[in-house]
């Protein structure tokens, strides 16, 4: 009698957290893009990848921690991580036309305070935003991180975010 072992694969880090991070109404485009960034370990955490589709159009957003780095990072070591984020994002969904990178930081809640539904208080709060379209060339968007063109960013956050370098 021939017995044959079959050998489940465990599902990577990365697999599990693309799965369990991915959002909007093309789950499927934000689980292959979460595939490929949650293969690295960011300084500053991607918390949540989605995609939305209206039509022909895939729209990508990456909503970023602005806390509790896993690693000290520069603000030039940000605007790196960012331009990477959406490069990596736009390589894993060639349909999407934009990449739209949101960065936020948890505010403090008062207990007994609604924080879902249509009555809900904001728990989180945006500090750093940036839309940035497929035909933007990387050294045009570099340039834009690097002189805050065209982009929300938040300069008391910053301030205490990054390390001098």
């Amino acid at each position: 009698m021939l017995a044959l072992a079959l050998i489940a694969a465990t599902p990577s880090v990365a697999d599990l957290d693309a799965h369990a991070r991915a959002g909007g109404n093309r789950l499927a485009v934000a689980t292959m893009v979460g595939e490929r960034l949650f293969t690295t370990t960011w300084p500053a955490q991607v918390l949540q990848v989605e995609a939305n589709a209206m039509g022909a159009h895939l729209i990508l957003g990456l909503r970023v921690s602005g806390v509790k780095f896993h690693r000290m990072v520069s603000r030039d070591g940000f605007d790196r991580e960012i331009a990477d984020l959406v490069a990596r994002s736009f390589a894993a969904a060639p349909r999407a036309e934009e990449v739209d990178v949101w960065v936020t930081v948890p505010l403090s809640v008062g207990k007994g305070l609604i924080v879902s539904g249509d009555l809900a208080m904001p728990t989180t709060r945006t500090v750093f935003a940036v839309s940035v379209r497929r035909s933007e060339k990387p050294a045009a968007l570099a340039a834009r991180l690097r002189t805050g063109t065209n982009l929300f960013l938040d300069s008391e956050w910053a301030r205490d975010a990054f390390t001098k370098s």
